[in-house]
């Protein structure tokens, strides 16, 4: 017994000392940004010379601002996820609630590898798509916002799919058997039950995508994003990102000043990736409250 105590022990600190560790990480690569970029933090870096208004309303383009690779942003995070959460829910919903076990085994075991698949690889085949469909297509395609949320949208599928059929398959029995008893079948029951009710861990996969969508830099650079395409007018036009933003300043600045707008893009993509998280956790946390089911 002693022993046993001693290990608990152990362990705990061990816990402990990973988990400060690692808040200590974070706080110091946040702070840092902070520190270097907060002084560039203002509307000019956002909209340069050009008036907010017009810019929001889209009236004046802005030309030495971040607000084209905001907007190019917050459009790949949305248009990437368009596509890639009905597809990820009903493959997930399948696995979880159609699929047999030799099928379930494979399946999961292709999307685990998918999972960990480098984004470069992501972005490369995204390129070689893009590069076919110009040359043997009669549609001449380019790289473009299309292409790049494709792209992402293919990187974070296992995620959804994933999370989705692990929070399907963790519904406690009496919730899982509710619907039956009450004369639902198997459809109503998934629909009206489990998915309600698994809603929480489902988010908890979008919440991911939605990050690695936002942060990516291989796939997009390879797929579309450019440094000063303006607003896409439409879906087949290039787009500024903020991420390549930040790659391309880190590259190639000439001077602290430009240095100094780099962090600062950071900050902003920190901002908008919190913003996205915390309205993501706001619904997952009314489905959490509705059900009564933490998932």
């Amino acid at each position: 017994m002693m022993k046993k105590s001693c290990d608990d022990i152990i362990l705990g600190i061990f816990s402990w000392a990973c988990a400060l560790i690692l808040i200590l990480s974070i706080c110091l690569i946040i702070g840092f940004l902070v520190v270097k970029g907060y002084n560039a933090l203002n509307v000019q870096l956002v909209f340069s010379d050009t008036n907010p208004v017009d810019a929001l309303l889209l009236k004046q383009q802005v030309f030495d601002g971040l607000f084209p690779a905001i907007a190019g942003t917050v459009l790949l995070v949305c248009l990437s996820m368009i596509f890639a959460a009905p597809l990820g829910l009903c493959t997930g919903i399948f696995m979880a609630e159609y699929a047999s076990a030799g099928v379930r085994q494979f399946f999961s075991l292709i999307f685990d590898i998918l999972a960990g698949l480098p984004s470069i690889v992501v972005g490369l085949f995204g390129f070689s798509v893009t590069v076919f469909m110009h040359h043997y297509l009669s549609a001449k395609i380019f790289p473009c916002l299309l292409i790049a949320s494709l792209s992402l949208c293919f990187l974070v599928l296992p995620y959804i799919i994933r999370t989705t059929q692990i929070a399907l398959e963790t519904v406690p029995l009496p919730v899982r058997l509710t619907g039956p008893c009450l004369g639902a079948g198997k459809l109503e029951n998934i629909m009206l039950v489990l998915i309600p009710s698994s809603m929480p861990g489902i988010l908890s996969g979008i919440i991911l995508a939605i990050g690695r969508c936002a942060e990516d830099t291989a796939v997009i650079m390879l797929t579309g994003a450019v440094a000063s395409a303006g607003i896409p007018d439409s879906v087949f036009s290039g787009f500024e990102a903020l991420p390549f933003y930040i790659y391309n300043i880190a590259a190639e600045y000439s001077d602290p000043g430009q240095l100094a707008k780099g962090y600062g893009a950071a900050l902003i993509l920190l901002i908008i990736c919190a913003c996205l998280f915390f309205v993501s956790h706001v619904i997952r946390a009314k489905f959490a409250d509705q059900t009564g089911y933490k998932g």
